[in-house]
């Protein structure tokens, strides 16, 4: 291929790509419709409490949406969500998928917004190997040194598939009598050891979608094995159900507790915001986190839910320290950051 060729086959690809760019920053925003219309947006005030936050539960795009995949289409993609966190003020986020490991996703939004810090998770389902020791060791090799949360299986976990629509349908163990698998520890000392590439920080666990009684077990043994970054996944809400015992109990054992934005606010609400602030105060917000859960099509988008729950808590008695605490305080620790004062 000839210089001139190979200058006009780059100036189009540049071209092409600008376009590309252009539609994926801004398709994804018309795909929220309906739902969202009764949504309020933020106000300034509420929006203030993001400044320096990470959302450590978001769900986007690229994702998989279809019969198989048994969840719901993303309303935006890493990139418009890196804009939108600037945007915001906050620091950044982690990537959710159920189905994939999100690191490298993590590196190309880092790259398109080098200002905002966006991380990935691994969630042990099927299509990684469920609790696959290797699929933890490549997550913690990617380049770029973004790999931060390794989660129990999520949709594929028992206690998950066992509540769902089609509870016949296979599902990834844990725990059987009380007491872990072996995989199921073979795992956790997998996260307890793996290095992540280029970088200095730790794994951090999340209990995923296990049962209440299941996530116990797996921070006991998280611990034993020597993993100070914990987190119990949406642990108030569906499918794990924790009783405020339960919670105040995994905090103990050195575990930071998720409250989710999704399950206060919105189609999904399962709590009330006094609900989720009493728990909260019992359980102390020095081992909460407060993160969204949103991202899904239909749904408001992260940094306005996360915004609008931070300030309803606030309204109903939390104070700014702790919610301070609970959106950049704890979740740069347990994604091995530096923190910022209050």
């Amino acid at each position: 291929m000839s210089k001139v060729t190979m200058r006009i086959t780059r100036r189009k690809f540049i071209g092409m790509s600008a376009g590309l760019a252009l539609a994926t920053s801004t398709a994804p925003y018309a795909q929220v419709t309906s739902s969202t219309a009764s949504f309020s947006k933020p106000s300034r005030a509420a929006r203030a409490l993001l400044r320096g936050a990470t959302d450590i539960h978001v769900h986007l795009d690229p994702d998989s949406f279809g019969p198989h995949s048994r969840q719901a289409a993303r309303a935006l993609d890493v990139v418009d969500m890196a804009r939108r966190a600037r945007s915001a003020g906050m620091r950044g986020f982690v990537v959710k998928q159920h189905y994939d490991q999100t690191a490298q996703l993590a590196y190309l939004a880092r790259k398109a917004v080098p200002d905002v810090e966006v991380h990935g998770m691994l969630c042990c389902n099927f299509s990684v190997g469920g609790l696959n020791p290797e699929a933890v060791h490549h997550f913690g090799e990617l380049k770029g040194g973004f790999a931060r949360i390794v989660s129990m299986p999520t949709w594929d976990a028992e206690n998950y598939v066992r509540q769902s629509r089609s509870p016949e349908r296979a599902a990834v163990v844990v725990a059987r009598d009380g007491l872990l698998l072996p995989e199921t520890i073979e795992l956790i000392q997998t996260v307890a050891r793996a290095p992540i590439r280029d970088s200095s920080a730790q794994l951090a666990l999340a209990t995923g979608h296990v049962s209440a009684e299941e996530a116990l077990l797996v921070i006991r043994e998280a611990k034993r094995q020597g993993i100070e970054l914990i987190v119990a996944t949406h642990a108030m809400g569906r499918p794990i159900n924790m009783s405020v015992a339960q919670m105040k109990q995994a905090a103990e054992l050195g575990a930071y507790i998720e409250f989710v934005a999704n399950f206060m606010i919105g189609a999904r609400a399962s709590f009330t915001v006094q609900q989720y602030c009493d728990a909260i105060r019992e359980i102390g917000a020095a081992r909460v986190i407060l993160s969204s859960d949103s991202g899904q099509a239909n749904h408001p988008f992260p940094d306005d839910l996360l915004a609008r729950a931070a300030h309803e808590l606030h309204e109903a008695g939390l104070s700014r320290a702790e919610l301070h605490a609970m959106l950049v305080e704890n979740p740069a620790t347990l994604l091995s950051l530096p923190t910022i004062a209050s």
